[in-house]
């Protein structure tokens, strides 16, 4: 019998065939990986267009209708995640193309943001680079016991980083424009006002919203202001929830003293893009859920979607 032809997309650790056993498939499919990000549609659909299986990762490859289009032997798209804005689910649908996501471990973003957040406060990569560099203590950092931290949005992931906070001896409040006083007194947390006392009063700021037509643009040039001078934004969830150019002016003015980011408008991040160089930016390339708990379980259930695929019976869709 001839195999079903798999590709894996945008595998840039080379880790995804060996995050998991996919020895129970490969009698009936035939599995590529691609490490490399393919930005030129054309390129994109010569590698992959002879495959009824694709394995994306996050939304590192958007399929948009075009790009589906051109895909007809297409018939099983996985994503990592049960959420993926990048993947046209309505044209997926109209061309039968079965769409499914998998679990997650769900720690490493929350992880990462308290390490950013914590690069931020004690200027780490500066240090460690001044270090390097044959200098000796640069900079004065910032304190978090007694400070606020300011959680917008308080799900899975704001109450984890609400919990480091108050680990670290930091009063905590949190604003979204659904939480309720309940859920605030639930996780111990004060309840904001509103988004611009939250801004106004916090000296770190930490964004954990899922990107939606109502959360995108949410933090503007004037809420930039709002913020003290001294004071930290750090955003691990999308980037088009911030004002991307107001954030960079706000770096440039001084009007906050920096901000930490894993997210961008664009990724890759283009090489001239003005977020290589803001010296008071602390950057990371998405990596918010690349941990290997979370790689295990994610491959682990890819393999399960497509076993299920196998016999008929698809699981975890998401059209």
């Amino acid at each position: 019998m001839m195999k079903l032809r798999c590709a894996i997309l945008d595998d840039y650790q080379q880790v995804a065939l060996t995050s998991a056993d996919w020895s129970q498939i490969m009698d009936k499919v035939e599995v590529t990986r691609i490490d490399r990000h393919i930005d030129h549609i054309d390129e994109l659909v010569e590698q992959i267009a002879d495959c009824e299986i694709i394995v994306i990762m996050r939304e590192r490859t958007p399929f948009r209708a075009e790009l589906l289009a051109r895909l007809p032997k297409l018939k099983l798209l996985i994503t990592t995640g049960m959420r993926n804005a990048s993947v046209d689910m309505t044209a997926a649908a109209s061309q039968g193309i079965i769409v499914c996501g998998t679990g997650g471990a769900g720690n490493a973003t929350a992880e990462l943001t308290w390490a950013l957040l914590l690069g931020l406060a004690r200027n780490i990569v500066t240090e460690h680079n001044a270090v390097r560099n044959g200098q000796w203590q640069s900079t004065v950092g910032a304190d978090l016991y007694g400070k606020t931290l300011g959680v917008i949005g308080l799900g899975n992931l704001g109450t984890k980083i609400a919990k480091f906070g108050q680990a670290f001896g930091m009063d905590v409040i949190a604003w979204s424009q659904n939480l309720t006083k309940e859920r605030a007194d639930e996780v111990g947390v004060g309840l904001a006002a509103s988004k611009e006392e939250l801004l106004a009063i916090s000296d770190f700021v930490s964004i954990h919203l899922v990107l939606s037509d109502r959360t995108r643009g949410l933090i503007r040039a004037e809420d930039l202001k709002r913020m003290r001078p001294s004071a930290y934004l750090i955003n691990t969830s999308r980037a088009p929830i911030v004002d991307q150019a107001a954030l960079a002016e706000a770096l440039q003015g001084g009007w906050i003293a920096g901000a930490a980011v894993d997210v961008f408008e664009v990724e890759p991040l283009p090489k001239d893009d003005i977020y290589r160089s803001l010296p008071n930016l602390l950057t990371t390339p998405h990596i918010g859920y690349v941990a290997k708990a979370n790689y295990e379980a994610f491959y682990k259930q890819v393999v399960e979607d497509i076993e299920a695929y196998l016999s008929g019976t698809p699981i975890r869709r998401l059209n």
